[in-house]
This record gives C-alpha cells, sequence and structure tokens, in this order.
C-alpha cells in the first residue's frame, strides 16, 4: 500500500509540475504567502497500525497459557479537513488542521488452544480494530525559496487526537475483542511540495506519525496481559488545496 501510493504520489507531482512549468514566466499566486493567515481543504489516504511490545509475561506460561503470538496488519483508510495557515516569515508557517480520519488496524492473535481430547492445536482470531478519528495537527512548516511555481517544504509537530469509536459496544459476536482508548498525542513528520497554479495552490505531501500512548485498555485478559504497550502508528499522504 505504501508502495504504490508513493509512486501514485510521484507520477501526480510530476504531472503537476508540467503544468506549473508551462505558466514559469508568470508567477501563479504571486500574494498567497505574503497573507498573514490563509485557508484551504486537504483530502488524503492512509494507512494505520501498530507498534507492540510484548509484556514481561509473554513467555511466563503460567500466566499467558493461550496467547501464542500477535501479528500486527495494515489497512487502507482516508481523511479529509480544512486547513489554517498562519505566516511566521519568509521561510515559515504554523499550520493548523481539523481532520476527520477513518482508519483500520488488524490485530492477529496466534492462540494455543485444547481440544476436548486433550490434543493441542493453534487457531487464529483476528480483531479488526475500526478507529473514527478526529484530529488537531498543530505543525511548523519550512518552506524553501520559491521556484518559479513550486516550492519544497519540511512539516513537523504534534497531533492530538480522539477515538470517536473507542466508546462503542462490542457487540458479542466479535468478542473476544480489546478496547482502545479514546485520546491519544502523535508526533508528526514529513515533507511536501507546493505547486502554484493559477487559481490555487495545489500540495503534495507525504507524513508518517507515531502516537506516544499505550493504546490497550487493560480488561484482566490474555490478550491485554500479552501486551507492555500498543501504540499507534500512521502514514499519510495528502493532497492539499488553498486559495
Amino acid at each position: 500500500m505504501k508502495k504504490t501510493a508513493i509512486i501514485i504520489l510521484i507520477l501526480l507531482s510530476g504531472f503537476v509540475s508540467v503544468f506549473a512549468q508551462k505558466w514559469n514566466k508568470v508567477q501563479n499566486r504571486r500574494f498567497l504567502d505574503q497573507k498573514k493567515i490563509h485557508f484551504g481543504f486537504t483530502v488524503g489516504i492512509n494507512t494505520s497500525d501498530f507498534y507492540i511490545r510484548n509484556s514481561d509475561t509473554f513467555f511466563d506460561t503460567a500466566v499467558i497459557k493461550e496467547v501464542y503470538s500477535i501479528e500486527n496488519g495494515q489497512n487502507p483508510g482516508f481523511h479529509l479537513g480544512p486547513i489554517s495557515n498562519v505566516r511566521l516569515g519568509k521561510y515559515f508557517d504554523i499550520r493548523l488542521l481539523i481532520n476527520l480520519s477513518f482508519t483500520q488496524r488488524n490485530l492477529e492473535y496466534i492462540r494455543l488452544r485444547e481440544n476436548q481430547n486433550g490434543d493441542e492445536y493453534f487457531s487464529t482470531h483476528t480483531m479488526k480494530l475500526s478507529s473514527t478519528f478526529l484530529e488537531f495537527p498543530l505543525l511548523l512548516k519550512y518552506k524553501s525559496k520559491r521556484i518559479n511555481n513550486y516550492r519544497m517544504y519540511l512539516i513537523g509537530g504534534i497531533s492530538p487526537r480522539l477515538d470517536l469509536a473507542a466508546k462503542k459496544k462490542i457487540p458479542e459476536e466479535l468478542q473476544p475483542m480489546i478496547r482502545l482508548q479514546q485520546p491519544d498525542i502523535y508526533g508528526e513528520f514529513g515533507s511536501g511540495i507546493d505547486f502554484y497554479l493559477p487559481y490555487f495552490k495545489f500540495s503534495t505531501e507525504i507524513k508518517m506519525g507515531v502516537g506516544i500512548n499505550n493504546m490497550a485498555v487493560p480488561d484482566n485478559s490474555e490478550f491485554t496481559g500479552a501486551m507492555k504497550y500498543l501504540r499507534s502508528k500512521i502514514f499519510m499522504i495528502s493532497f492539499h488545496f488553498e486559495g
């Protein structure tokens, strides 16, 4: 998914660059970056999963009797929301977004179980953890010098997130299922390219986010007891439109 998304981003950036070069005799949107505040919106795709650290008792069979291993699966999602951009100087901006992000992360548990005859066997149980995040990224943007109708930039900051689906009741048919904490804070960093088109500025951006909180809610089961922590991570490709 990541490789495909990066290839799409490179091709799209190249396509827009061709049109940006077509208008290189005139600088489009010359005064956009001189505005103290300007606005826009973003849409994008993402993939998300977890960093998992086994607990200190993971290999203690007297404590963890059933969970043999935990595998992590990535799934695609998407995000969208408005942008507010505040100019700090020639090369620095502060960017505030309010995103709605839809993700799904899978945890695949390999379980060591016994049948009625006492024979051991392995079974697989997949937990599909769907989340709807309300995000508030606050990012510092460092811009290169503008060349004709494009410029490169680096971006980084923090992103508080609230999982709107975390408090939903888990249906009986999906049990066993771990619960996730509702709030989290991500550190985000990435890079992008601004393209100045005749009527708006279009940007393509790649960004990585890593959560700092342990997201697993302890429930006295082996499914959470086998993990020391469960931290979120996300890879994002975004397309910004600013006027």
